[in-house]
């Protein structure tokens, strides 16, 4: 399938660009502002689809508005029109064509040269009018509060709030891109796409919230949960503001004859990792839990771990090594250590279902 793009220089566009181009079935036809309109003439007689993404938000005057959004619209579809073409177009509009200013204006003004081109052709329109959009890519101090402040915050620069309850609608550039792909591979009737399902609603104080706990987890270790919804989509987007001389950052550690102990990050509601060197012949540990539960696993060397049920006095051991990976469960009500039996320093991952608390440790001195 041949695709045209229209403001391939974009933020919208670059994403959904290397989407596409892993798909070796589609062949890509790009269109910025800077090419001629000739070349949307000659692309436009070859393409199967139209991304229609170029737009105008930030113009030095208010023509500027017109020319790039409307009057570029009228432009393609005169276009097709001469050729006789019903190509299927996806538009790029804006909640703000519902408002009264030149900018909603020229979106709206876009918004109808397709529908009437859809009524007289019968040609598939897919309009999409998004509210603020965020990811990465998307160039901060321009028209994305969120981009600029993922920008500022990961430069140790100041943000401004005018009002901390002003509550935004928000769409990832992730999931749009889904939903332009999913048109493009499924045709629909809906002629304005209805993206309620994709539509954050956050306040400006819990954004800046959020973007702060991810500044400070290099040095609490804590993250908050970004497996999934706002939280994960927010924090790619900081990270793809990172300088790229800080993307990595140092852990305070401990250290002594034993060996060293870090740990590496802490999570909300699903615990710690943490990772330890232990030298030959050095054994750690020692100690119960009443509730608290480990995994460890050694992925350096060789060890032996020793369980003695506090109670029973049953004892079980396990030898393990970086021969073969392997977890081990620390039980709560056994007593456990963990010893180097190898002749090089051995290495241990672990994992803690609670993050250490030290007015409340739930752990206790035993020997084995």
């Amino acid at each position: 399938m041949k695709v045209l793009i229209t403001g391939s220089n974009g933020f919208i566009a670059k994403n959904l660009i290397e989407h596409l181009k892993r798909d070796e079935n589609i062949k890509l036809y790009l269109f910025s502002r800077k090419d001629s309109l000739n070349l949307l003439d000659a692309y436009i007689k070859e393409v199967d689809f139209i991304f229609h993404l170029a737009g105008v938000n930030r113009p030095q005057s208010v023509h500027e508005f017109y020319e790039g959004n409307s009057a570029l619209t009228k432009s393609i579809i005169n276009i097709l029109v001469k050729e006789g073409k019903t190509t299927p177009i996806v538009l790029s509009s804006s909640t703000q064509s519902a408002l009264d200013n030149n900018y909603g204006k020229s979106k709206l003004e876009a918004e109808n040269i397709l529908l009437e081109y859809s009524q007289k052709s019968k040609a598939d329109i897919y309009i999409y009018q998004l509210p603020n959009i965020f990811g990465k890519w998307s160039k901060p101090n321009y028209n994305s509060v969120v981009s600029t402040w993922c920008h500022n915050i990961a430069n140790d620069l100041e943000i401004k709030i005018n009002n901390k309850d002003t509550k935004l609608n928000l769409v990832y550039v992730d999931d749009v891109v889904e939903s332009f792909v999913e048109k493009l591979k499924n045709r629909s009737d809906d002629r304005y796409v209805n993206i309620k399902n994709i539509i954050y609603k956050k306040t400006l104080d819990e954004i800046a919230e959020l973007l702060y706990q991810f500044k400070k987890n290099r040095k609490t270790l804590v993250i908050p949960n970004v497996a999934s919804g706002f939280n994960r989509a927010l924090y790619a987007t900081y990270l793809s503001y990172l300088p790229t001389n800080d993307f990595s950052y140092e852990l305070k550690g401990h250290q002594d004859d034993r060996g060293t102990f870090y740990e590496i990050i802490k999570t909300v509601d699903s615990g710690q990792f943490s990772l330890s060197t232990t030298a030959p012949g050095i054994k750690r540990g020692s100690h119960y839990h009443h509730t608290k539960n480990e995994k460890f696993l050694v992925v350096k060397g060789e060890a032996l771990i020793e369980f003695r049920h506090i109670v029973t006095n049953e004892k079980v051991s396990y030898k393990v090594s970086d021969k073969k990976m392997k977890v081990v469960e620390m039980i709560p009500g056994y007593t456990h250590n963990i010893k180097n039996i190898g002749d090089e320093e051995m290495v241990l991952f672990l994992w803690a279902n609670e993050n250490y608390d030290n007015s409340n440790p739930d752990t206790y001195f035993l020997e084995v």
